[in-house]
């Protein structure tokens, strides 16, 4: 059986449809957060779940995906928890190998910085999880992580919440061997992928690794 991968769609922005219709893979479950839904119609997906407050979603969205015979659960509009959180909770009960959240980088900080806050969930640790639109890929690293793409692509070293200790690069042009990145410092910004792939490890702390694909890459 092929281990279950599931794309998770937030509402916020997708700046490329054409890059985005890379991302789905077939046999994929899709759960949408709430107005999310509209980035997995747009892109000619069948939703299977729809959960949330249902205030973003719009009226002719909520039919259609009713009408196709997606299971929407619906919470309280005052709650504790944002739509993606809700849908990112759901994502992780069916115990999946991989999850990939769309359209979760967008115009407002408050929700940029709250779905990069997700990754950090410990239910997550071991499971293959990343926030990608197409353009711009974000991924945690914990202990180990391999970066793919392309020659050229630009890779960001993050420190989150704190310092990281022991960072050890091989496949990026200027390489940490075993150096610590201050939270405070922007040292980790603006590295290059010399091939198709990268490994990071990291001794303590979580590293946020931000991958931006080249444009020739998007054609």
């Amino acid at each position: 059986m092929t281990p279950l991968r599931i794309l998770v769609f937030a509402n916020g922005v997708v700046p490329d449809l054409h890059a985005a219709a890379r991302l789905p893979a077939p046999g994929d479950l899709i759960i949408c957060a709430d107005g999310g839904a509209r980035h997995a119609l747009a892109l000619g997906l069948h939703p299977d779940v729809v959960i949330g407050d249902l205030d973003s979603i719009s009226p002719k969205d909520l039919a259609h995906v009713k009408a196709q015979g997606a299971a929407v659960i619906r919470h309280p509009r005052d709650k504790d928890a944002t739509d993606l959180e809700l849908a990112l909770s759901y994502a992780l009960d069916l115990h999946p190998a991989a999850i990939l959240i769309v359209g979760g980088l967008g115009d407002r900080l408050d929700h940029t910085l709250g779905s990069l806050a997700l990754l950090l969930d410990p239910r997550l640790a071991g499971i293959a999880c990343s926030l990608d639109d197409g353009i711009e890929c974000v991924l945690l690293c914990r202990d180990r992580v391999d970066v793919d793409g392309g020659p050229g692509d630009q890779v960001s070293l993050i420190p989150w919440g704190g310092p990281v200790s022991g960072v050890v690069t091989d496949g990026l042009k200027w390489p940490l061997r075993g150096e610590g990145l201050a939270a405070d410092r922007s040292r980790g910004i603006s590295n290059e992928l010399l091939a198709s792939t990268a490994h990071i490890q990291v001794e303590s702390g979580n590293l946020l690794v931000v991958r931006r694909r080249k444009p020739n890459s998007l054609d």
